[in-house]
């Protein structure tokens, strides 16, 4: 028989004197408990009602919704940062004194002041007189109304306006809602006549099914051009609105302008030389099978093509787009905004901070910032360094060029081979220099370009010493082909 003691008497906190706590406790945590479950339902649920319905339509849209503000009622988040394309993201802005001709506060850096081997390559064209470094969608317009290029004495077609305002609204006047009449009528006006059409810059319109969101090719020019090339595939009666995937869209309608283009002779009609494909020779090619000249050389007498910015193209033989990564997965990364994602709409270099290398490098990189950004440097670098060897190479031909043809040192034959080499050279040298990406979009590629330019300025040399090589019509080099479809 056990016997207790007092020490055994003594009440614990849990059956003492202290015991009526234990239910005022235990609501306590089942109050915690609920209120917490409670909250994470209905956040859970509030994230799939904004997943389902990621904007709060505040207004009708329509396909004659052409301001952007009207737009941004009902997409605030795209809207603000849209409004950021104006911002000078790259550090190139300079400020200037606004005149009644030119009533801009800011231009950019001048490309042919910076690299004047450029400005020597494109005399007798309008090139040669205003060529700056380009600026946000916000300034797309207003910079190309007041740049020398579309004044006297350069007579540009409203053909021009294509990729720098917005477009729609455009076609729609000029067309009696007919966009394809309204595109076929601004091609065969002047530009100044056809910018009296517009009213902004690129807007949500010119993306965007204002219906559905989608995402739309608004320019005719690039529906026939991708049609061209789908056919190359082996893909009949291609139609991009209809047929392309949405991971194709995000880089299509980029590609709506960045590319490479030129004017028919007949109507002016906005054309992208893709018959053969979408490479430099390729469009080469093209120009060559129809004797296309842009313009004949001010100094040496070349009759020359001028390459515009064919950064889809360079995109296309590069690494990226063989694995599927789209213009906007780099330049216009999605964002968290409660359940919803949403594309960045600043639409800039993924280089411009450790917060925009994050959302867009290290979703496929596991790297650091510093370490994405050294890569670009390097890779960019590497290119430069072949632009200055190619771009010497060319200084040089149309130097020697245009003493031969003033002093009889070479014969007829010698010169139309030099000018000939000068053309291959050229194009391509240009076509790498106005390609936005530096070099990075398909680094291989890039550089075997600038390095084919250079074997063919060197040939155009030899060629008024008499001296023909056999190797300088050889092939560019591809870095990849277009990935497939559904890629």
């Amino acid at each position: 028989m056990s016997t207790s003691t007092d020490a055994d008497k003594t009440p614990s906190t849990w059956t003492g004197p202290r015991r009526g706590w234990v239910p005022v406790m235990v609501l306590l945590l089942v109050a915690v408990a609920a209120a917490t479950l409670t909250w994470l339902l209905t956040t859970i649920f509030q994230h799939k009602v904004e997943a389902k319905a990621p904007f709060t339509q505040v207004v009708e849209l329509s396909d004659r919704s052409y301001d952007p503000a009207e737009w941004g009622k009902n997409f605030p988040k795209h809207y603000e940062a849209f409004k950021r394309t104006a911002e000078d993201t790259d550090g190139d802005f300079v400020k200037v004194s606004p005149t009644a001709e030119d009533p801009r506060e800011y231009h950019t850096l001048s490309r042919i002041d910076m690299e004047p081997r450029a400005q020597k390559m494109w005399r007798g064209y309008a090139f040669a007189v205003d060529y700056t470094e380009p600026r946000g969608h916000e300034w797309a317009f207003e910079d190309q109304k007041h740049t020398k290029r579309t004044k006297e004495p350069f007579k540009q077609p409203g053909t021009c306006l294509n990729c720098h305002a917005s477009m729609p609204e455009v076609y729609d006047k000029l067309g009696n809602g007919d966009r394809q009449a309204g595109f076929e009528a601004m091609n065969r006006l002047s530009y100044q006549e056809a910018a009296t059409h517009a009213t902004g810059s690129i807007a949500c319109i010119d993306c965007h099914d204002p219906k559905t969101m989608e995402l739309t090719i608004t320019r005719p020019a690039f529906k026939e051009g991708i049609k061209k090339v789908k056919a190359l595939e082996g893909i009949s009666d291609y139609d991009v609105n209809r047929d392309a995937t949405n991971q194709e869209m995000r880089t299509y309608v980029c590609a709506q302008c960045h590319v490479e283009y030129y004017f028919t002779k007949d109507g002016n009609t906005l054309t992208f030389p893709w018959k053969y494909g979408l490479t430099a020779n390729d469009a080469m090619r093209h120009y060559d099978e129809i004797g296309w000249v842009d313009f004949r050389h001010k100094e040496s007498g070349a009759d020359l093509l001028k390459a515009q910015h064919p950064d889809f193209e360079t995109y296309a033989q590069g690494i990226h787009a063989a694995n599927g990564v789209t213009c906007a997965d780099c330049h216009m990364p999605y964002q968290r905004d409660g359940a919803a994602k949403v594309s960045n709409h600043q639409i800039m270099s993924p280089m411009v901070s450790d917060a925009s290398i994050n959302a867009s490098c290290m979703t496929c990189h596991h790297s650091t910032a510093d370490e994405m950004r050294t890569r670009v440097s390097s890779i960019q670098t590497g290119w430069q360094n072949s632009l200055n060897v190619s771009f010497t190479a060319l200084e040089a031909l149309i130097d020697e060029t245009t003493t031969a043809s003033q002093d009889g040192s070479a014969n007829e034959d010698q010169l139309r081979s030099a000018r000939d080499y000068q053309r291959k050279a050229q194009f391509v040298i240009d076509y790498s220099f106005s390609e936005n990406g530096r070099g990075f979009h398909a680094p291989a590629y890039s550089i075997s370009l600038l390095n084919q330019a250079t074997d063919w300025a060197r040939s155009g040399q030899l060629a008024l010493r008499g001296v023909e090589t056999q190797h300088g019509n050889g092939p560019v080099v591809q870095e990849q082909h277009m990935p497939a479809k559904n890629a």
